[in-house]
């Protein structure tokens, strides 16, 4: 039976000539968007605010995670162009900070980790001090491919554990629970500055104590920032929402974890790990 959605979780937007603009500099540079191939919610907020997170590796994923609106399908040929392209639309969108992500390429020797630090050094190269942020796949706990990513200095390294470690085989079953925590702590074994962040979803039938287990293993494996949000389900044929959290329970999260020793939580039901990046990666940086 589905839940009937909350007053909190209803978005309204007015026209914004923005909107217009960052579409058609992606449409025009042939770019994907987690905003969009996602079916995110703040997808109108980001793109009025001219931002945007950019999906590399094309847009079908080699897994096929139940809560994830991205296509699994047979994986596209990478596009050389790619790491151009999005730096052109980082100078259009005169951006200053940039995210980037990708589906998961289980295809690929290396995870798709030189295609990542192929991007970040194109958009380190243009001088600006843009600051990036990278959101990856677990590279199937490669380190080696870890080591290359991390090599092209991007300032943030993202993974998400996404959900309790129970709910991994039902809702993400190709994944493990140990390894993206792994990712994270191998980040900081291989560069002690990286910044780190992971993000888990609310409303898949986790129990609060299960979402505490996660925020202190988070910390035992050195991760600096984290996000939490509300799980939507993109359709009828995913994973369905359990329950929809409180707003005031996800300020209860964003306390525990400032308390844990996070530099910073940003929990709400419409928060996204990409969602305001930059803010979030400034308030932690002090």
């Amino acid at each position: 039976m589905d839940i009937k959605r909350p007053e909190w979780l209803k978005t309204r937007y007015s026209y914004d000539p923005n909107v217009v603009k960052v579409i058609r500099i992606l449409d025009d540079n042939s770019i994907n968007t987690v905003c969009r191939e996602a079916n995110c919610p703040n997808v109108i907020d980001c793109f009025s605010r001219k931002t945007a997170t950019f999906m590399i590796l094309g847009r079908n994923c080699t897994r096929n995670c139940r809560f994830c609106n991205v296509t699994s399908s047979r994986p596209e040929e990478i596009d050389k162009y790619e790491p151009e392209k999005i730096a052109d639309a980082v100078l259009k969108m005169k951006l200053k900070y940039v995210v980037i992500t990708s589906v998961t390429r289980d295809d690929l020797d290396d995870g798709g980790a030189g295609h990542f630090a192929s991007v970040v050094r194109t958009i380190k190269d243009l001088g600006r001090d843009i600051k990036v942020e990278l959101l990856i796949p677990d590279l199937k706990g490669d380190v080696d491919a870890l080591k290359v990513v991390l090599d092209s200095r991007p300032d943030v390294l993202g993974h998400n554990v996404e959900t309790a470690k129970r709910l991994y085989r039902e809702v993400r079953s190709e994944a493990e629970y140990e390894r993206s925590l792994e990712v994270l702590s191998n980040a900081k074994k291989i560069d002690q500055n990286i910044t780190t962040k992971s993000g888990m979803m609310l409303g898949l039938g986790e129990t609060v104590d299960e979402v505490i287990r996660v925020m202190k293993d988070l910390r035992k494996h050195d991760c600096d920032i984290m996000t939490l949000g509300q799980y939507l389900s993109p359709s009828p044929d995913h994973y369905p929402v359990k329950e929809y959290i409180r707003p005031e329970a996800f300020g209860g999260y964003e306390e525990y974890g400032k308390r844990l020793g996070f530099s910073n939580v940003f929990s709400g039901p419409l928060v996204r790990s990409s969602f305001h990046a930059d803010e979030v990666f400034c308030k932690g940086s002090h």
